[in-house]
């Protein structure tokens, strides 16, 4: 009688099907499908890691149909690193200057690239430098106006500091940067505030500019941000360095260029009489 028993529950599992002959018992039954709960919890948590390719083949897609643009990703800000151009397997290539320790500042420029230009020049920014204290211009020993490669272009920032070299990157000729996402506050504030103007077209953002507002933005922001990482010898953690070199880029850059305007204006309608 038991091997009756056995060999009709053999029988009524084989009848249920290959999927339900795991779950023995109710027990068995119960845990099997805890696990699948929790497993398409699991699922649902993840990322979609299609998403932000997805996003950007959409924007290359649009520069195929007729665009001159291709679409930043939200990493972008060009956030001088973060994002996702953050770390050595995102980074595009670059060349590293050792430093000299002379003290002595030498320029290196490359070709933009094709529909890029280099927003500033280096009489500008050899100007720009020689209006900090003079303190904080010891530090830099190389400036390189850096081409555009296509990794750079998926992965783009404005500039880059590595030891006493500083990496400033070419902007589109047209000057109108075409991000996929919405731009996040702090990096909207940053860019309004040197006259970046921000358009939303659908579901992607236009940051547009004028040849006066993006030499502002990289002589009174970049490069005075990059100039702050560089004088930062107290700082490790990655959040206290850039936090350092954000208010390096206030202080130095954005306020004392006002105020360097202020006096000019005040001195022009003191001659106008």
């Amino acid at each position: 009688m038991w091997r009756n028993h056995v060999l009709a529950r053999k029988h009524r599992n084989a009848r249920c099907g290959p999927f339900q002959q795991v779950s023995l018992s109710r027990k068995q039954g119960r845990h099997t499908t805890v696990m699948s709960s929790i497993r398409q919890v699991i699922a649902a948590m993840r990322p979609n890691r299609q998403t932000a390719r997805t996003r950007v083949n959409k924007g290359r897609s649009r520069r195929a149909a007729g665009s001159k643009f291709s679409a930043r990703p939200s990493s972008a800000h060009k956030r001088r690193g973060a994002g996702l151009a953050s770390g050595p397997q995102f980074d595009a290539p670059e060349v590293w200057h050792e430093p000299r320790g002379d003290g002595q500042l030498e320029f290196i420029v490359q070709p933009p690239g094709s529909e890029y230009i280099h927003p500033v020049s280096t009489e500008e920014i050899c100007e720009r430098i020689g209006e900090l204290p003079r303190e904080f211009q010891r530090g830099v020993e190389y400036v390189q106006l850096s081409r555009s490669t296509r990794k750079r272009q998926l992965f783009p920032c404005y500039g880059l500091q590595w030891g006493t070299t500083i990496y400033l990157y070419p902007i589109e000729e047209n000057l109108e940067e075409l991000y996929i996402r919405a731009p996040r506050p702090q990096q909207r504030i940053e860019t309004e505030m040197f006259g970046g103007r921000w358009v939303q077209d659908n579901s992607f953002w236009w940051l547009i500019w004028t040849e006066h507002t993006i030499r502002d933005y990289y002589l009174n922001n970049v490069l005075i941000h990059e100039i702050g990482h560089i004088n930062d010898t107290r700082n490790r953690r990655f959040i206290d360095r850039e936090r350092f070199a954000d208010w390096f880029a206030i202080e130095y850059g954005y306020r004392a260029s006002r105020r360097r305007y202020r006096a000019s204006r005040r001195r022009y309608r003191r001659s106008r009489g």
